[in-house]
């Protein structure tokens, strides 16, 4: 006897089955493609916040994510026995003119405030480790940031879900008894937006690249709207692009040429190094940007976790928590800007 279907094995969904099997509901994960197999099984995970200014509910949403992440992924591996590469390691940005230290100061008083004392954005005078240029010679550290190898973390989830008895499929079972949530990224925004004729949502291709580069222990860079993300296995990985307009999407190109040739001009050691491995594939954007979570907009009884683009493993632990609060409970903490719109 199945409680819970899960359709989709990428971080959404893997997570919503954890905390379900936690509870001790029996789960079943179905995904034809497997664990991980689109973009949740990227190379970057860079885990970081919005800044802290022009607060709202999705910025506090993520906030208290991040915040929970560290406990989060740390209690998933002791049960897995599977590292997922977490590490809250912080974030390093430059800060490149008078302007930009300006917005920097005011951010920085303003998290004061908006963090409350569970993290720190300050403005600090040495890049530590990194030997990054700043034109002003300061530069932004945030000690929220972590850093998170996605493969590893899907995988990390789903053993962690079989240990508590949780199954795995790549076909639909039949179970008139069981809930359903749907986390099926691309291909169920795109279902919705079809069946209702409406712009329900958007596919962003990425690309990105990974360097054998020794760096484990540095913070994560943010320069020039590039990702600099070290993991736990010794690589480096930079990314990525954003692109609306596509042909393959699986695909690397000259896209990835340029990102690469603009993450080497930020840190010129990187010359001596060539990319290890190349990767491209689409993310699911809502209409909204924001994450979708809470009763399928199509079908009845149903529930849907779903978009969050950029930001969808550090959302994942408190989108996964308020879905499970709502299915189990009837106890409804979701955000008003999450909720799925009444398109039928």
């Amino acid at each position: 006897m199945v409680d819970l279907i899960v359709r989709g094995a990428g971080v959404l969904g893997l997570t919503v089955a954890w905390e379900a099997a936690k509870r001790g509901l029996k789960v079943c994960v179905i995904d034809p493609n497997g664990i991980a197999s689109m973009s949740s099984g990227g190379i970057v995970g860079a885990l970081a916040p919005h800044v802290p200014e022009n607060w709202n509910s999705k910025k506090q949403f993520q906030f208290q994510s991040l915040v929970k992440s560290e406990k989060f992924w740390n209690d998933v591996d002791l049960v897995s026995g599977v590292n997922s590469g977490y590490a809250r390691l912080g974030r390093l940005q430059p800060i490149e003119d008078e302007k930009a230290l300006l917005l920097a100061q005011n951010r920085q008083q303003s998290s004061q405030h908006l963090w409350r004392g569970l993290a720190k954005w300050q403005i600090i005078d040495s890049s530590g480790p990194w030997a990054i240029v700043s034109k002003t010679k300061k530069w932004v550290f945030d000690n929220l940031s972590a850093r998170i190898n996605p493969r590893d973390a899907c995988f990390s989830l789903a053993r962690a879900i079989e240990k508590h008895g949780g199954l795995f499929e790549t076909q639909p079972i039949r179970n008139l008894n069981a809930k359903t949530v749907w986390a099926t990224g691309v291909h169920d925004l795109d279902r919705i937006s079809k069946l209702t004729k409406t712009k329900f949502r958007t596919a962003v291709k990425g690309q990105a690249a990974l360097f054998s580069f020794k760096c484990m222990d540095y913070p994560q860079v943010f320069a020039k709207s590039v990702h600099f993300v070290p993991h736990s296995n010794g690589t480096l990985a930079v990314g990525s692009t954003s692109e609306n307009e596509f042909s393959l999407p699986n695909a690397t190109d000259e896209g990835l040429d340029r990102l690469i040739e603009d993450s080497r001009s930020i840190i010129p050691e990187l010359r001596k190094h060539q990319p290890i491995k190349r990767w491209a594939d689409v993310r699911p954007r809502s209409e909204s940007r924001a994450p979708i979570v809470g009763k399928h907009p199509l079908i009845d009884g149903d529930y849907i976790v779903n978009g969050g683009f950029k930001i969808g493993f550090g959302m994942a632990p408190e989108l996964a928590s308020v879905l499970i609060s709502l299915i189990c409970d009837g106890v409804d903490k979701i955000p008003e800007a999450f909720r799925p719109k009444n398109i039928r």
